[in-house]
């Protein structure tokens, strides 16, 4: 088949495993797939955060607005949301917006009535579904929660009060960075490094030891019995080029050589609380393969067009 050589099977091999942050490589691919993963993690795994606020009653320092922004960007737990609808696309309430099926409600009441300063954090708030609640914190630091009571929203003085209604909905970090459920997303091509050992055994210690702590980060060690230099964390290169510059400031170039596997990646993922961030890369991964298969679809539908012209054109021709 045509293009077949071309065809990869990526593969994808953890390293570490938490529920905020993974590490993970990815190979036998390009770097196009590689940034296409990468930020489809950031802006098009859906969420769900606060999208609508009614304020009933705000006599705090701060005002509505305010008080709505900082309630959009609490993190709220969204292992549902791929199953939840998009308020738009929501025919059991017409686009509404607030029906079981596309949105959750909260509401959240508060009033300070002594001296003490109350602090007003996003376990006030109450939801309607006991599955999309806002992210303890507390529980992943390992923090008592009574040190610890969420995420402040307001701060109350004695008399002020504050009480609203809240709509959360489903959405994705390319309509608001709120929904993005990636706090970070970053990979590295990873390096392939090689050192000439017959000119390396050539060098004095004082020599190997200048060369080993030209590198800003600690790529190389030196053997305290043998004293060879020993390659002990490849990933830390950060490809700024130093020892390669030593080398030849030592007159010995070639002394390394260091280059980027064009088909390896490694990526390190932290998530804003709202998925784990094994499901986020289990997400990212299944909304990327149906974004190939609608453009594979289209491709097919194009060259489908194209054969039946062609076959119009023979039969007018005939």
């Amino acid at each position: 088949m045509e293009g077949a050589s071309y065809q990869r099977f990526p593969t994808v091999k953890i390293r570490e495993m938490k529920d905020d942050y993974c590490k993970f490589e990815l190979r036998d691919t390009d770097a196009s797939m590689a940034n296409a993963l990468r930020r489809v993690m950031i802006a098009e795994v859906p969420t769900i955060a606060i999208d609508l606020v009614e304020i009933e009653t705000n006599s705090s320092v701060l005002n509505d607005e305010f008080i709505a922004h900082r309630l959009g960007l609490i993190p709220l737990k969204s292992e549902r949301a791929m199953s939840m609808r998009f308020s738009r696309d929501c025919d059991a309430c017409d686009g509404d917006g607030q029906c079981e099926f596309c949105s959750v409600e909260f509401h959240l009441r508060a009033r300070c009535i002594d001296e003490q300063t109350l602090e007003v954090t996003s376990k006030d708030l109450y939801s309607s579904d006991h599955t999309v609640v806002p992210v303890d914190f507390s529980q992943a630091s390992g923090v008592e929660s009574n040190e610890q009571r969420g995420i402040i929203i307001v701060k109350l003085r004695k008399g002020q009060e504050l009480r609203l209604r809240a709509i959360a909905r489903k959405g994705i970090g390319k309509d608001h960075a709120k929904w993005s459920p990636a706090a970070t997303v970053t990979f590295m091509y990873e390096p392939e490094i090689h050192i000439n050992e017959e000119m390396m055994d050539k060098l004095s210690l004082e020599e190997k030891k200048s060369w080993v702590a030209s590198s800003p980060s600690k790529v190389f060690d030196i053997n305290p019995d043998t004293q060879q230099v020993l390659i002990v964390d490849p990933e830390a290169y950060a490809y700024d080029e130093e020892v390669i510059k030593k080398a030849e400031a030592m007159g010995k170039p070639g002394l390394v050589e260091i280059y980027a596997k064009e088909d390896s990646f490694i990526f390190t993922v932290e998530s804003t609380g709202a998925i784990k961030a094994s499901q986020l890369l289990l997400n990212a991964i299944e909304i990327l393969k149906q974004k190939l298969d609608a453009v594979r679809l289209s491709e097919d539908t194009v060259e489908a067009d194209d054969q039946f012209g062609e076959l119009g054109v023979h039969m007018r021709g005939g």
